[in-house]
């Protein structure tokens, strides 16, 4: 197979880990046709002292480098990526002192460039398209340090300002500037960058619809039989506990389930004293497909802020392919999704949802929501982000010429 470019992915997530994660599936999908160097998620010594101390998820031995920091992973017969692990870093998010925090942030930057280049030479990997996944943070200060020929900001969510407080807001709109194209998953988040960069383009987040359709539902099983409304993801700060509790104490003979991270211990605090809820721990992305066929609903309770407005959930496609049910707080505007799923407004409205949603499904409503889910796949989400790479290298070429 030729090698069409050569791909360097600043991520800001792992490649490995619980659920699906879209810049894992979108490098996976452009390594088919092209040369990808994945650099893992930046862990701080904090990060190290934590895995060491069973507390905390993290490579240890590549970090420390008592194991290859690069190797290969294969996410299909024959597709291969080139992932790396860096040294660990220096924790700098909890510094407020400003010169201090740039200072440390150069010696992070350092740390980093020196460890990819030293990938890049291995692999024979040059004239770059450099594509920063939501890792604005590292990307104002690596800019150029590749020779990249191409500079994409891969925006995936609105600003973190629960990890880096409000320098996640200035470190966003700052790379937004300074790339010469910005991705992004919604039309709102769009709105909101399109002030720093008028070259933008919306690929919205997709669903491995092969794998989860294996799991589909034919039917609504037996009418006699509990039902269950099941949330599959990371349990945070996003989560709206007011409507889920109240939904739970309005509706016990339904069963609800959540399984995912427990990233905010009030949830359970909150919920665990009712008869008809459970908690599960989180599972890996294979798993999610089997679990979501044993639920009649799938929830998407998060609040509505400024935060998640700029959020296309990856679970609305995912939960839709298998055939359940969507139930939404209407914290974002979905517009395609509106004659598929319902979105809801206050606690009563979510409650009576569920009910509506569970008590009128059939046959032919689990057909129309698979058939939906099946043109969103990763496929044509990849498709997309390969053209749009395309253009842009022949803008930039151009502008060179000119």
């Amino acid at each position: 197979m030729s090698i069409d470019k050569n791909i360097l992915c600043i991520s800001n997530t792992a490649w490995e880990g619980f659920y699906t994660k879209s810049t894992v599936q979108l490098m996976s999908l452009l390594a088919r046709q092209n040369k990808i160097l994945f650099v893992e998620y930046p862990y701080t010594i904090k990060d190290l002292f934590f895995a060491i101390l069973g507390k905390a998820r993290a490579p240890v031995m590549r970090m420390t480098g008592l194991a290859r920091r690069l190797e290969v992973k294969e996410p299909s017969p024959g597709v291969l990526v080139h992932h790396l692990v860096v040294p660990p870093v220096l924790p700098v998010e909890f510094i407020k002192n400003e010169k201090l925090y740039d200072l440390l942030m150069k010696i992070n930057a350092s740390i980093y460039s020196r460890s990819v280049k030293r990938a890049l030479r291995k692999l024979k990997m040059d004239d770059l398209v450099c594509i920063n996944a939501y890792n604005s943070i590292y990307g104002n200060n690596l800019k150029g340090m590749f020779g990249e020929k191409l500079l994409i900001f891969y925006c995936y969510d609105g600003p973190n300002i629960g990890r880096y407080g409000k320098k996640a807001v200035t470190s966003d709109q700052d790379f937004a500037c300074k790339a010469d194209s910005v991705i992004v998953t919604s039309e709102f988040l769009s709105g909101t960058l399109r002030q720093y960069n008028t070259n933008i383009n919306v690929v919205k987040n997709g669903v491995d619809f092969e794998n989860f359709h294996k799991h589909a539902k034919k039917d609504t099983g037996d009418v006699s039989r509990r039902k269950k409304a099941g949330y599959i993801g990371s349990l945070d700060q996003r989560f709206d506990i007011d409507t889920v509790e109240y939904a739970v104490s309005k509706l016990p003979h339904y069963d609800f389930e959540f399984t995912g991270e427990l990233m905010n211990k009030t949830v359970e605090q909150r919920l665990s004293k009712y008869n008809n809820v459970r908690f599960c721990p989180p599972v890996q992305a294979g798993e999610v497909p089997a679990l979501l066929n044993k639920c009649d609903a799938g929830l998407i309770p998060y609040l509505c802020t400024e935060y998640t407005r700029n959020v296309y959930p990856l679970k609305i496609n995912e939960y839709l392919s298998v055939g359940v049910p969507v139930v939404l707080t209407s914290f974002a505007d979905l517009p395609e999704f509106k004659q598929i799923v319902s979105f809801t407004s206050g606690k009563e409205d979510f409650c009576q949802a569920i009910v509506n949603e569970i008590e009128s499904d059939s046959p032919e409503r689990i057909g129309q929501r698979i058939l939906f889910a099946e043109k969103n796949s990763w496929e044509s989400r990849a498709e997309q982000l390969n053209k749009i790479i395309e253009e842009q290298l022949g803008k930039k070429l151009n502008s060179t010429r000119n």
